[in-house]
């Protein structure tokens, strides 16, 4: 089995709120259409709830306003064909999912796993047909960079699915020339993260077509809201892109209701630039 990725190009603490004048139209400005920007999951908090509406589920009305999503329960434990298929038919047309590749493979076989366990993982994402944007893979804290397992691994996984990858690696040994060079001979996007393990996952690495950002909140992980000044210089770096490069930005601030505030608030400050 061969998943089809999308948009593919192999070649080449502090609680921050949205301003109330604040008008969310569209996630991607008109002079950046690859950009989309979401959260880690579809919930809504109630401050945030006035941007979106009040009829369906969840998912519909995040949907109508952001324009992806990462899906992490996909980590712990897989679903049912028809709970892909339903999230699939929740949402517009050019909205994608980004999954996260589960802990079989990422963290109890620390990459080294049986095709079987990738087979299946691809498949169930495969129910996601033309809504599935980007596979998220990321690694436990203690899990080095060993060429011959990474090569291994991301020749096994580009045989089956020639589409986006973001790699999120948490130890200092992922950062050198030598994984660099591996995840752009296989088209894989580093994750840019906050907070980094070390200086340089701050940044993207990889492939130079398609940029993760993964923010998680800091200090506090998964509380803390980002401030103006770090959405600002955010902003500036997205844009600041080239053209036609794939770019997500994915809050991961979630514990707080952070996440949503964030996301619309980048929204808001791309659209103005």
């Amino acid at each position: 089995m061969r998943v089809q990725g999308e948009l593919r190009n192999k070649t080449s603490e502090q609680e921050t709120k949205v301003d109330d004048s604040t008008e969310i139209v569209d996630v991607r400005p008109d002079h950046r259409e690859q950009v989309r920007v979401g959260c880690a999951g579809w919930s809504i908090p109630r401050d945030a709830a006035r941007y979106f509406e009040t009829e369906g589920t969840h998912l519909q009305r995040y949907a109508q306003v952001l324009h992806c999503c990462e899906i992490n329960t996909s980590f712990y434990r897989p679903h049912l064909q028809t709970t892909w298929e339903r999230w699939a038919d929740s949402v517009p047309a050019d909205f994608r999912f980004a999954v996260k590749m589960p802990r079989t493979i990422t963290h109890e076989a620390a990459l080294n796993c049986n095709p079987e366990l990738l087979i299946a993982f691809l498949r169930q994402t495969s129910f996601l047909h033309k809504k599935l944007g980007a596979l998220l893979i990321q690694l436990p804290p203690s899990l080095k960079f060993d060429l011959e397992r990474a090569r291994a691994f991301l020749s096994q996984l580009r045989d089956l699915y020639d589409g986006d990858i973001a790699w999120e690696p948490r130890h200092g040994t992922w950062f050198s020339e030598l994984a660099s060079a591996l995840f752009r001979e296989f088209h894989i996007a580093r994750v840019a993260a906050d907070p980094a393990c070390v200086p340089a996952a701050a940044q993207p690495g990889g492939t130079t077509a398609f940029v993760y950002f993964r923010l998680h909140g800091s200090p506090r992980r998964y509380y803390t809201a980002y401030s103006e000044h770090f959405l600002d210089t955010l902003a500036v770096q997205i844009v600041s892109l080239p053209p036609k490069v794939r770019v997500w930005c994915i809050f991961d601030n979630t514990a707080s209701g952070a996440a949503i505030q964030n996301a619309l608030q980048l929204v808001a400050k791309l659209k103005a630039r």
